[in-house]
């Protein structure tokens, strides 16, 4: 008989359930206290609540769980000094959209080979939330493949769904049900509409296909995301962190009936994939919420110990410098102080929304 299934299938290797990964790699009950109230917070600055500036930070993605803890140990020291003004989230990103291919994470390839060890990674990807939330810093990432929440998402604070990704029926209703706070990036041409779409998608109930933490496929039912807000990080029209764009952004948003409420992402397009101009994005940005545009509730920075990216190669770890990114180009940790005491500084006077 002619096989007609699997054609192009080479593996199916089972995964662990959620449930049985979080109890093998279990969060504490001062980390879900700690998880809850954080995302009180963030939802309060999203909703004018908290006149604090939310400040997304961290590496483009973690590919080295020791450089990103020490990367988290000095965020944690600099979170303190600044929190009258700033409210730090760190990037904890384990999965990379692929224009075409390339490394797509630690989850998906924790071993940097393309091995894609996925059990591994998810392992690896919840120890490391465990270890940055015990520090006492919040977490944000982009949650890209719809299985991956299940697995991770009670120790994220904040997530985006990515620019790619905005239009997605699929991310959408994953949206939908997610429990904490998160942005819609704008589409990569830069247009609008699909995030303003995706956040009233997201705000509404939904039933869709997905996985129960016990593993078996399910159906879910939802009852909508209401602390959904836009993130502009440019597109192939070019950067859109300046006035005109925000003003444009605003009444876009006041016309679909949706607050006000925008973060602006200091790298990708806006800095046109360029560390050493997103410094001078982010000023502009902290420098429009002083000026009195409270609609700007917030900002998103690439930031990694050491500057710029590194090619990722043969994805043997031997001869990669350490603290360097392996995706988009960062600013180093030096330059991060010096925005966020910065930053620190000039949103001292601000009185909120």
């Amino acid at each position: 008989m002619t096989r007609v299934s699997d054609l192009h299938v080479v593996a199916n290797v089972p995964l662990p359930s959620p449930l049985e990964l979080s109890r093998e790699i279990p969060r504490s009950p001062a980390a879900q206290e700690a998880m809850a109230q954080w995302r009180k917070t963030i939802q309060e600055i999203i909703f004018g609540d908290d006149p604090r500036f939310l400040l997304v930070a961290g590496p483009c993605s973690i590919h080295d769980t020791k450089a990103g803890r020490e990367y988290a140990e000095r965020f944690a020291a600099l979170a303190e000094e600044v929190s009258d003004s700033l409210f730090l989230v760190m990037r904890v990103y384990f999965e990379k959209p692929r224009t075409t291919v390339g490394w797509k994470g630690l989850i998906m390839d924790p071993n940097l080979d393309g091995t894609n060890d996925i059990p591994t990674g998810l392992r690896m990807a919840r120890r490391f939330l465990n270890e940055v939330v015990d520090l006492g810093v919040p977490t944000a990432t982009e949650l890209l493949d719809p299985i991956t929440p299940q697995y991770i998402a009670d120790l994220i604070a904040w997530s985006a769904i990515g620019a790619r990704t905005s239009e997605s029926q699929t991310h959408r209703q994953m949206a939908s049900g997610l429990s904490m706070p998160l942005g819609f990036k704008n589409a990569t041409p830069g247009t609008l509409i699909p995030a303003i779409n995706g956040i009233k998608a997201a705000m509404q109930p939904q039933t869709f296909l997905g996985v129960s933490p016990e593993g078996v496929a399910s159906a879910v039912t939802t009852r909508g995301n209401p602390s959904c807000h836009i993130i502009l990080r440019g597109g192939d029209a070019g950067p859109n962190y300046e006035a005109p764009s925000i003003k444009e952004t605003e009444d876009a948003l006041a016309k679909h009936g949706l607050p006000r409420s925008i973060m602006v992402d200091a790298s990708h397009a806006n800095c046109n994939k360029d560390d050493k101009q997103m410094p001078d994005v982010f000023r502009n940005i902290v420098s429009q919420r002083v000026g009195g545009t409270s609609s700007i509730i917030g900002a998103m920075l690439e930031s990694n110990l050491v500057a710029g990216n590194q090619s990722l190669g043969s994805g043997d770890r031997d001869g990669l410098t350490y603290g360097q990114s392996v995706t988009d180009k960062c600013i180093d940790w030096e330059t991060t102080e010096e925005l966020v005491r910065w930053a620190h500084e000039q949103l001292k006077p601000v009185s909120g929304k």
